[in-house]
């Protein structure tokens, strides 16, 4: 279920480039002679409503074709990216070779800072030069320094994209509800979606994306496809699962300091200090400093997972982490089934229900999609995104179904959702808390540093006008409502004491969406956008107007007629991921009824008995 991202934040050079670089424009205000006035560039300019799609597009398409020139030479002169990618990471030579490539793009960052007149605009060396020179010398030079950003590569993308998205510990919980076969199938079919969902992100990606407007977020594509308030819809839905994560986690990790402490402090108790912790991590503003732990955290999950595998096939499961948390209420033999298992064997929900949480588990363990444009941003050849997200994609696919029908087949029913619960003996189990606590620190000040700038910078300061971070009003403000954003995950975490209840819910409302239904989304207007166009519209480079001979609804429709099959097609794909969010809500509140009703669990909400 906990996944650590080592980098999911914006490049460290990021840092570099000020706020006055990001909004200044391309040409000397000085110039006197006759000028198309150029728009802001860069990371500003991300969130400018006034560009139109077809400028997108066009800025997009050079974007690509020079990219692709680039690739050429890199590859002669470094060869395989994968390859690359482990040379950096575990040799000497490669490390010190990352450091000086490193040096050298901030180096470029600087030297272009340097190029500001006093007006914050980026000058040429010879005030003589033509205004069409001084054009390209911007050009030229705001490019080289937004390419200087962006140097991950395609190996680069598989690491990151399995050490986002690789939660383990909830498979062996989707075999007990589902069973072997319909595991297995269910693992496949959503593994094969989650990876098509990631394809359209790419392909969205390079579409819209250039030097001149950067894609950095989630919400970036959906204002070029709908608008602002798509966008605002986004964020705000993005801001809500990072922050329900938060709560998770302060559960989870209550839970394990309670297995080592063998139960014997208040379990409310427990949830306050670590959000008190939690609180002081708030203070630290950029993860650039941190981000080598989160390697660590990697390397923590690898051990726990061989921990959970070797306890599994030794030792019998520790019983009252389920008869204490679910509807399992007695210790039988163990069982399991081929299909779904008799209602005597679910934890969680009996019937229909029972199937949709461990669709939920399932799709939470797939979600990541949300950090797939912040991941493409950083790459200095997003056209080969798609081999590192593919190979990455079918390894987690690969691990879960191996992993769970692992442990299924010694644990059957007792399977629990965080498996390291259910580990057998109290050594190998403390060894397991451990590691998970371990982890799980590093993910609460990371998922907090980056769910609260997520909060600040795309609610808070795109649509209430709060200061920037980095003035001092802003920075006050950071600090005032990082407790509230902690308090408030205190509350979610204490109010619904049930691991899988909380899960189940988390993953049906907002990673099936942002997963599935948002990507289709995503196809379905791209297409149809596409298509629409009629001879003599356009962007003019030349004058920087988009010609267009209709626009609203009649465009939409010419553009669904043009395309009617694929329209239609993703349409359906988008109604069936939202059907599933309605179905798989339903069957996490059910669940949450059904534990917390008559012969349920023993915790009650902001209690101090232990809910394992």
């Amino acid at each position: 279920m906990e996944h650590i991202a080592p980098v999911t934040h914006p490049a460290p050079e990021l840092d570099v480039v000020t706020e006055q670089q990001m909004k200044r424009l391309s040409v000397s205000s000085s110039t006197e002679k006759p000028k198309v006035m150029e728009r802001t560039w860069g990371f500003a300019a991300r969130v400018d409503s006034t560009v139109t799609y077809e400028e997108y597009l066009y800025w997009a398409k050079l974007e690509r074709e020079m990219e692709v020139e680039e690739n050429k030479g890199f590859q002669a002169e470094h060869g395989s990216p994968l390859k690359d990618s482990i040379k950096n990471a575990f040799s000497s030579a490669g490390r010190k070779k990352a450091k000086a490539d490193k040096e050298a793009r901030l180096q470029t960052l600087r030297e272009l800072d340097e190029k500001k007149g006093p007006s914050g605009v980026i000058t040429g060396s010879d005030k003589d030069q033509s205004e069409v020179s001084a054009f390209k010398v911007s050009d030229a030079e705001w490019r080289t320094a937004a390419r200087a950003l962006r140097t991950a590569s395609w190996g680069q993308m598989f690491f990151l994209i399995t050490t986002d998205i690789l939660g383990w510990s909830g498979a062996p919980f989707v075999f007990a509800s589902v069973g072997y076969g319909t595991g297995v199938a269910l693992y496949l079919i959503f593994g094969i979606f989650a990876a098509w969902g990631g394809w359209v992100i790419w392909k969205t990606f390079l579409d819209l994306d250039s030097s001149r407007y950067p894609m950095q977020s989630f919400g970036d594509p959906f204002l070029r496809l709908f608008g602002v308030r798509a966008r605002h819809f986004i964020n705000v839905a993005q801001s809500l699962q990072q922050f329900f994560t938060v709560a998770i986690l302060i559960f989870s990790k209550s839970l394990n300091i309670e297995q080592i402490a063998h139960s014997s402090v208040c379990f409310v108790g427990m949830m306050l200090v670590i959000m008190a912790v939690g609180m002081l991590g708030g203070f630290i503003r950029s993860l650039r400093k941190i981000g080598w732990i989160s390697n660590a955290a990697v390397w923590m999950n690898i051990v726990n997972f061989v921990i959970c595998m070797v306890a599994a096939a030794h030792f019998a499961p520790y019983y009252p982490a389920i008869t204490k948390s679910t509807l399992i209420q007695t210790i039988e033999p163990i069982k399991v089934f081929a299909g779904i298992p008799p209602d005597q064997y679910q934890q969680q929900s009996p019937g229909f229900a029972a199937t949709f949480n461990a669709v939920n588990t399932m799709v939470y363990a797939y979600a990541g999609a949300l950090l797939f444009v912040a991941f493409l941003s950083e790459m200095r050849h997003p056209l080969d995104f798609w081999k590192g997200m593919f190979l990455a994609q079918a390894f987690i696919c690969l691990v879960y179904m191996f992993f769970g029908v692992f442990v299924y087949s010694f644990y059957g029913q007792y399977s629990a959702n965080n498996i390291v619960n259910v580990v057998n003996p109290y050594g190998l189990q403390t060894a397991g808390n451990i590691l998970r606590l371990l982890s799980g620190w590093i993910a609460i000040i990371m998922y907090f540093n980056i769910g609260m700038k997520t909060v600040y910078l795309e609610v808070f300061q795109a649509i209430f006008k709060f200061p920037s971070i980095v003035e001092r009003k802003g920075r006050i403000l950071w600090y005032l409502l990082g407790p509230c954003y902690w308090i408030l995950a205190f509350v979610v975490a204490g109010a619904v004491p049930n691991l899988n209840g909380i899960v189940s819910l988390v993953g049906a409302v907002f990673m099936m969406n942002f997963t599935y239904t948002f990507p289709g989304m995503m196809y379905m207007s791209g297409i149809i956008h596409k298509a629409a166009e009629l001879p003599g519209e356009g962007f003019n480079p030349a004058t920087r107007e988009t010609i267009r001979h209709d626009d609203g609804l009649k465009r939409w429709i010419r553009g669904y007629k043009k395309t009617w099959f694929r329209s239609t097609v993703a349409f359906i794909y988008v109604l069936l991921g939202l059907a599933c969010c309605g179905m798989g809500t339903w069957a996490a509140i059910e669940g949450l009824i059904d534990v917390f009703g008559p012969g349920g669990t023993v915790a009650v909400s902001f209690g101090c008995p232990v809910p394992v």
